[in-house]
Parts: C-alpha cells; sequence; structure tokens
C-alpha cells in the first residue's frame, strides 16, 4: 500500500505578529493569504481542510475554491491554547516559566493552557480521520503534534524542524492503529 499524502500548510502572517496566538483568532494579512495560496497551487488533493481560527479558515477557502473544491473546519486543527499568554508578546511573559515551557511543554504548560499531549492526542485523532489526499491549513504547533503522533518525533527534535509562515510539510500516512507516516518534503 502506498498510503495517503497528506500535506500541512502553516498560515501566512497575521496581523498578531511577535505574540503568541492560540486560541487567539487573528486576522491573517493579504499578503500571508496570498503566499499560502501560491505555495498550494498544483497540490494533487481531493480534500481541504482547515482549522477554524481565521488565519487557517480564510486561506483553505481561497485555495479550496481555486481548485474547485469545498474546504471544510475541523477544530482539532486549531494551535496550542497557550492559556493566560495567549495573545502576549514573548517579552511580556515569564522568561523562566517561558523556558521552561519551551524545554517541556508536556509538564510546563501555561497556566490554563493546553499541555502538548493533549495537542498531539487532537491532532492524531484529526489524522485518523483523513482517507485520501488532503491539504490541511493548519499552525505550527499542530504541524509538530502531527510530526510527534506520525513520526515518533519528541519535543527537542520537533523544535529543530523550521516551520516558518507558509510552510508546507507533505507526508505520507498509512492507514492503522496507531497510524505512521513519513515526510516526503518541506518547502518553507
Amino acid at each position: 500500500m502506498s498510503g495517503i499524502v497528506v500535506h500541512l500548510l502553516r498560515h501566512g502572517i497575521t496581523e498578531a505578529e511577535g505574540r503568541l496566538i492560540g486560541r487567539t483568532d487573528a486576522q491573517p494579512l493579504a499578503a500571508g493569504v496570498a503566499l499560502c495560496v501560491a505555495r498550494a497551487a498544483g497540490l494533487a488533493v481531493e480534500a481541504v481542510i482547515s482549522s477554524d481560527r481565521a488565519r487557517s479558515a480564510i486561506p483553505a477557502q481561497e485555495i479550496a475554491a481555486a481548485m474547485s473544491l469545498d474546504a471544510a473546519e475541523d477544530p482539532r486543527w486549531r494551535e496550542l491554547d497557550f492559556g493566560a499568554w495567549d495573545g502576549l508578546a514573548f517579552d511580556a511573559i515569564d522568561a523562566e516559566a517561558l523556558a521552561a515551557f519551551q524545554a517541556d511543554p508536556a509538564h510546563h504548560a501555561p497556566t490554563g493552557g493546553e499541555a502538548w499531549p493533549a495537542l498531539v492526542a487532537r491532532v492524531a485523532d484529526a489524522l485518523g480521520t483523513i482517507d485520501r489526499p488532503t491539504l490541511v491549513v493548519t499552525h505550527g504547533g499542530a504541524m509538530r503534534a502531527a510530526l510527534a503522533s506520525l513520526c515518533a518525533l519528541d519535543f527537542p527534535q520537533l523544535w529543530n524542524i523550521a516551520l516558518p509562515h507558509a510552510a508546507l510539510l507533505s507526508l505520507r500516512v498509512w492507514p492503522g492503529t496507531p497510524r505512521v507516516g513519513q515526510i516526503i518534503g518541506l518547502v518553507t
């Protein structure tokens, strides 16, 4: 079996640059949407899915329209919820707490926020429903969670993968429990 190709596209730049935005529904900038549309051009997919946050949903709608497809929203593809830190600039967050979170997000989630294993579990659940070549317009954290779920990468390894705005990560995913995957491309 050849597996299913799943493309994960990080949303483009937003009006909230320089801040932690998880549950915050930051609006995408036109240039960010245009870059996402250009990055997705030519992909052979049968479905387009996005997180339900505007920064992902708006480019997904434009991409899907260009491909004569409908875009579906799935909240399981949202970014990690940063709790009390959500919407704050990095320099407004206690440096020691931020460093602990970055070193071990499974055990140092922001107050009121989501722990890393919860994000990995919900993204793995969303991946389990994909049954055809698909483009998912999502967030950097969700993309890393997909890699953790499919490729068994741990968090320090995931930080070493650059996923700037409009990065396109292509995976081959094989069905089964648990699902497994292989990176087949990364365009930054």
